[in-house]
């Protein structure tokens, strides 16, 4: 049974709410999408400055293995931040140099507590990318893209195992990340 939904003046039924929505998120300008990206970028850096760190810092015999882990995702996302630079690049911007906030803290669950929560919101953007990324035509970046999820993916897994927990379920209906950065740090 379809439910009819009143926004200002338009009335739509249920069953195209959602699909309208993602819809409307997924169609950007390339200026957007540059902007978008750089976000994106921004947030690889603040992941290889959390696992280099993050890395070095826990102790313990219980953390060894993660620690060694933690090493390798320091490495992918630095492939995953050239890849999104030459893509920033391909559109025609400027790659940013400055990384989003990396969270501190004594506590080793903590600290894989912030990387996992980092690696969710990564996977919730990235997802919008690929959508976002089809709809402007540029397919190869798209796959770029899911290549990067993939990694990501398997940090998420990572992550919660070492944690003891179950992989997160994902939606997109959270905002991206990069819209408050982009508020606190106009132009």
């Amino acid at each position: 049974m379809a439910v009819k939904i009143e926004h200002g003046d338009t009335t739509l039924d249920n069953s195209h709410a959602a699909r309208d929505s993602h819809a409307a998120r997924d169609e950007v300008s390339r200026e957007e999408l540059i902007e978008l990206l750089n976000g994106d970028l921004r947030r690889e850096y603040q992941a290889i400055i959390a696992y280099v760190t993050y890395s070095q810092v826990l102790k313990g015999a219980a953390y060894m293995n993660i620690a060694g882990e933690l090493e390798k995702h320091a490495a992918e996302e630095l492939e995953h931040a050239l890849v999104i630079a030459k893509q920033i690049d391909y559109l025609g911007g400027q790659p940013a140099v400055e990384a989003m906030p990396v969270k501190q803290s004594d506590d080793p669950k903590e600290m894989l507590r912030f990387d996992l929560e980092n690696e969710n919101e990564t996977v919730r953007n990235y997802r919008r990318r690929v959508r976002q990324c089809d709809a402007l035509g540029e397919y190869a970046m798209a796959e770029h893209i899911r290549e990067i999820l993939v990694d990501e993916q398997d940090h998420r897994i990572a992550l919660a195992t070492a944690l003891g927990e179950q992989v997160p379920e994902l939606t997109d209906d959270v905002q991206p990340v990069t819209t408050a950065w982009q508020t606190a740090h106009p132009g």
